[in-house]
């Protein structure tokens, strides 16, 4: 069932960045560029949390990957927030 989640997260996160980036397409808003940009960070550290807990052996730790992924699509948008959302 965990797996289930897991992909489904991922999903989710695509779907969004995909939304998010169309929109920014049409309304060149340079907050939803930094939105979608953080949201495909999140559908790459679900990825790599898929691939961590499911695929790969557990001798293999992506711990510290999917918590680097995780701060550069924070740190994306606390960019976007800070400087581009005045």
């Amino acid at each position: 069932m965990a797996e289930a989640v897991y992909i489904l997260c991922a999903l989710t996160s695509m779907a969004c960045a995909v939304l998010l980036l169309r929109a920014w397409k049409r309304s060149q808003s340079r907050l939803l560029l930094w939105s979608g940009l953080c949201f495909v960070g999140m559908a790459v550290n679900n990825v790599l949390l898929f691939v961590d807990l499911v695929v790969l052996p557990t001798t293999i730790d992506l711990y510290l990957p999917r918590q680097l992924t995780t701060l550069a699509s924070v740190s994306v948008l606390l960019y976007g927030l800070i400087w581009d959302g005045s």
